[in-house]
């Protein structure tokens, strides 16, 4: 039989979650962590191979997660309604895909049960991309990536 209250995404609105829940929506891939560079005149955003500074790109985690607004307050604090409106959130978001009435993949731990399904499906970043500490922040335009996200 299936635990429903294991499967809380399935019976809960975003709004309804515990923060515990909400944080555990997180896959740990990485994703969103990419710098990102937004053309000024289509709007149209690119991901790059750069990471932010904090993000453990073996782990895929923020390594400053409770310190995050001091240390990196350009860092994106996720709420309900903002999965709901950005748009260049990853395909693959726990979070995005929430938002648009759908399920969580079979990879996502929630899922799986694993923590290391996202890795190996392939999903995260892990060996995908360097850290902002070793890239030249004047040129990201020469690190914008295609399908990755």
């Amino acid at each position: 039989m299936i635990n429903h209250k294991k499967e809380f995404w399935k019976t809960k609105s975003m709004e309804e979650m515990t923060a515990r829940q909400w944080e555990s929506l997180c896959d740990g891939c990485g994703r969103c962590c990419l710098e990102k560079l937004e053309d000024e005149d289509t709007g149209e955003v690119f991901y790059t191979s750069v990471a932010c500074r904090f993000l453990d790109i073996v782990a895929c985690r923020c390594s400053v997660y409770e310190k995050r607004a001091a240390l990196a307050p350009e860092c994106l604090f996720l709420t309900p309604e903002k999965a709901r409106a950005i748009d260049w959130l990853p395909v693959t978001c726990a979070y995005r895909l929430l938002a648009e009435g759908k399920d969580l993949k079979w990879w996502h731990p929630l899922v799986s049960g694993n923590p290391d399904t996202v890795h190996q499906a392939g999903i995260s970043v892990r060996d995908k991309i360097i850290s902002a500490r070793h890239a030249d922040p004047n040129h990201l335009d020469a690190y914008t990536i295609d399908g990755l996200i």
